[in-house]
């Protein structure tokens, strides 16, 4: 049976450099057959069906390049914390969800920032208290590189004052605050959850992207094993309502095989990168930093996995059609991983792979020249949060932060996502942040970065593309994938066309 043809009539954005703008494309068995006028793909297919979208404008579809999208999903039940302006409001919505929740059940939640709630020391496990003594609670900062737990929460896992620091994390004293590795010690004691609950979640996260308009997704490590499968089982059933590139921690490197990684078997679930993670994050005080560190005295952060070993896995995950994906925050973090990158660049380059480092926000002038070739994969939207930080504990730094105009300039590939759950998948903050520079304070965050508008497109839809190896995404061509995006205007409301 022949596939019906469609003509979608819009104003349209190819970007495709041999063919910028069309006024009609021609879609037919998911792909892109023709574009031009409306007058050319009418002769060409006189037969097919017309959608009349001339008042909107049409693009390649957008894609999150760097989101949890399974944890997405489970946030979207859990107890939100963006936007909360005090201690006492984080309060509130705990004790809120802890009258609708049968005593002994675990209340998470996430998304609050310390400067946000007017902390100048980590928050304790006594104020949680207050309101939650007879639920574990375990809420994430916003970075979710640091966790704040009550007391009985702390009890089921065993933390007490005399608990040694995991290796990569620390308890902080008074109790309460736990950073990085140290986070594992209470995550790991909460009930799993089960196979439909992680079916609910990913379908939860999905949906709530297409819904915004978005046609593709990157989704990190950083979650249990449960999660990707989740997502691959919906691919299986032909329930995936949008394209997924996954990466995989590298301590289950070894499982690639028996994942069917490297093996790129088509469909819309795709095993395609390794990651890792060199530091942590601002807001927890944990990213790497070169002297002289955080400007309050609070130390140059955490390494985590060392460049040695990127070095070594990340040769690995390239003979295997992987591509490497390094979490990079601090300057001396992306010191690191460009010089553990230097090693791998010939072996990526014979096997088309573009390495990768995910958010790349703080920058020591001589190292953004060297992301030349590489995927710069940065979220904008942080900049809304991070401008008073920046300015409070990395004044030395803040000319090279976020520095996407530069990045691009270099060679870098700039892909754009959000860090879901760490903040809402809302490419709207994306473009505001990355053109106006301007903060939650309204200040400006080292204005000569902003970009275009045009530029911020490409990012969000060719950005993507080209990271994850997608020659046919992110661009109106013939052989693309039809998968596009409607606009009244770029940037502002969106939704997701696919055919």
């Amino acid at each position: 049976m022949t596939s019906p043809l469609h003509l979608l009539l819009a104003r349209t954005l190819t970007l495709d450099p041999a063919q910028p703008d069309a006024g009609a494309v021609l879609v037919g068995g998911g792909r892109v057959l023709a574009v031009g006028s409306a007058e050319e793909m009418r002769r060409i297919a006189p037969q097919a069906e017309q959608h009349d979208h001339r008042d909107l404008l049409l693009t390649p579809g957008l894609a999150d390049a760097h989101i949890h999208l399974v944890g997405y999903g489970f946030s979207l039940s859990e107890v939100g914390l963006h936007g909360a302006r005090s201690v006492s409001e984080v309060l509130a919505r705990v004790a809120q969800r802890a009258m609708n929740t049968p005593h002994g059940t675990w209340i998470r939640g996430g998304g609050f920032l310390m400067s946000e709630l007017g902390l100048n020391d980590f928050p304790t496990a006594a104020v949680l208290d207050e309101v939650s003594p007879h639920h574990p609670v375990l809420l994430y900062s916003r970075d979710l590189h640091s966790a704040w737990a009550n007391s009985l929460a702390l009890r089921l896992a065993g933390v007490t004052e005399s608990t040694p620091d995991p290796e990569g994390g620390k308890i902080v004293r008074p109790l309460g605050t736990l950073l990085e590795n140290a986070t594992d010690l209470v995550a790991g004691v909460i009930p799993a959850p089960s196979e439909a609950q992680y079916l609910a979640a990913a379908r939860a996260g999905a949906a709530d992207l297409v819904a915004r308009g978005y046609v593709s997704a990157h989704t990190m490590a950083f979650e249990s094993p449960e999660a990707p499968r989740a997502l691959q089982t919906l691919a299986s059933r032909a329930e995936l309502p949008l394209r997924v590139w996954a990466t995989l921690p590298h301590e289950r490197l070894h499982l690639a095989h028996e994942l069917g990684l490297g093996l790129n078997p088509g469909g819309l679930f795709q095993w395609g990168g390794v990651k890792f993670f060199a530091d942590g994050a601002l807001g927890s005080r944990t990213a790497w930093l070169h002297a002289p560190g955080f400007a309050d005295g609070s130390g140059t952060g955490i390494p985590l996995d060392s460049p040695d070993l990127i070095r070594e896995l990340g040769a690995q995950a390239i003979a295997l059609g992987l591509t490497p994906v390094t979490h990079a925050i601090g300057d001396r973090a992306n010191t690191e991983v460009l010089d553990a990158y230097d090693s791998l660049r010939g072996a990526a380059e014979a096997r088309g792979i573009r390495l990768r480092i995910e958010h790349a926000q703080h920058l020591r002038p001589a190292d953004i020249a060297r992301f030349s070739g590489l995927t710069a994969s940065v979220q904008p939207m942080h900049l809304q949060g991070d401008g008073a930080m920046i300015r409070q504990l990395l004044p030395h730094l803040e000319r090279e932060t976020y520095a996407f105009r530069a990045l691009r300039d270099a060679g870098a590939v700039l892909a754009f996502g959000s860090d879901a759950p760490v903040t809402p998948p809302d490419y709207r903050a994306n473009f505001a942040a990355a053109i106006s520079r301007v903060d939650d304070e309204g200040g400006r965050v080292a204005p000569h970065e902003a970009l275009t508008e045009l530029d911020v497109l490409h990012a969000h839809t060719r950005g993507p593309a080209l990271a994850a190896g997608w020659d046919d995404e992110g661009i109106i061509r013939p052989g693309a994938r039809a998968a596009f995006t409607l606009w009244d205007r770029p940037g502002g409301n969106a939704r997701a066309l696919v055919l």
